[in-house]
């Protein structure tokens, strides 16, 4: 997912975005050619995510710089743990930092949360995806942390595939077709690679749109109980996807009633920051170091 050129025009934007000019502080406080080692240490236990993305910019900013021993995806970490060395220009470094931990702290945020709801769900048939409640522009990004954290995703874009919710219906049906009348037509327009998924809120509104032959049929905010029914009515004629209102506390419960996936706004949109900091060391002309503090 992370392809070099998504990789390279989301973290340049990013660095433009936070030096347009170059970095001030450290063209006047850094002497030029002043060398610099630095380790991203985890301050909180987490699923690391975004190991490209770290290395990025910091090549981006100098491709002198040296970015090495970086943990790998999906990988479980503790307090304390170092995650990348990183060595070369002070200026450099200290420019890049900014953005290389607001990027890598999101990412590993969004594995620990998933990891997190993943691990409610073992033991159970539901697979735990994300949603479309992404940051604009870092979709890319927050998708992939997701996949490191044992998630799955959902359709990447609008393009990917047929999902309608009930504002489609309702215009779809406005003219006198019945809900199956209108998703056959819309199944015969669509080619044989083309998924279809189709929200419900009701379980009358299940049989209609099972008649259509969807691929998937969302139960949005479905108690517990209508899942369980939910799921017996549809009896392997489709996927079953539930939404709406999963929280950690009822993802468990949720997963016990036999869904086949459980789609989880929260792991992108309502996600907190990994409290990662890079501690650096700079340099000095007598050939000694001093200890910045973590940045």
């Amino acid at each position: 997912m992370l392809t070099p050129a998504i990789v390279n025009t989301v973290v340049s934007a990013a660095l433009a975005e936070d030096a347009p000019w170059g970095d001030l502080t450290s063209q006047l406080l850094i002497p030029a050619g002043t060398i610099a080692t630095a380790r991203l240490v985890a301050r909180e236990p987490g699923v690391f995510s975004g190991g490209v993305v770290f290395r990025a910019a910091f090549a981006l900013t100098d491709d002198t710089i040296d970015v090495s021993a970086v943990a790998a995806d999906g990988a479980r970490f503790d307090a304390g743990a170092v995650l990348a060395e990183v060595s070369g220009s002070a200026r450099g470094i200290l420019q890049a930092e900014r953005v290389a931990l607001n990027l890598v702290q999101r990412m590993s945020g969004i594995a620990s949360l998933t990891a997190a709801y993943v691990a409610e769900t073992v033991g159970t048939r539901a697979r735990i995806v994300d949603t479309r409640k992404t940051t604009p522009g870092l979709r890319a990004f927050e998708r992939q942390a997701v996949l490191d954290g044992g998630g799955h995703n959902h359709r990447f874009s609008l393009s990917d595939a047929v999902m309608a919710k009930d504002n489609h219906l309702a215009v779809l049906t406005a003219g006198g077709l019945s809900v199956t009348e209108a998703l056959l037509g819309v199944r015969a327009q669509l080619s044989h690679t083309t998924h279809l998924e189709v929200e419900v809120d009701r379980l009358d509104q299940i049989e209609p749109v099972l008649a259509a032959g969807v691929d998937t049929i969302m139960l949005d905010n479905f108690t517990q109980h209508d899942l369980r029914e939910g799921v017996a009515i549809v009896a392997g004629r489709a996927i079953v996807e539930a939404s709406g209102g999963v929280t950690l506390d009822t993802v468990r419960a949720i997963a016990a009633t036999g869904v086949d996936v459980i789609s989880v706004g929260a792991l992108t949109h309502s996600v907190r920051s990994l409290d990662l900091g890079l501690d650096i060391a700079i340099g000095t002309d007598d050939g000694a170091d001093r200890r910045e503090g973590p940045s």
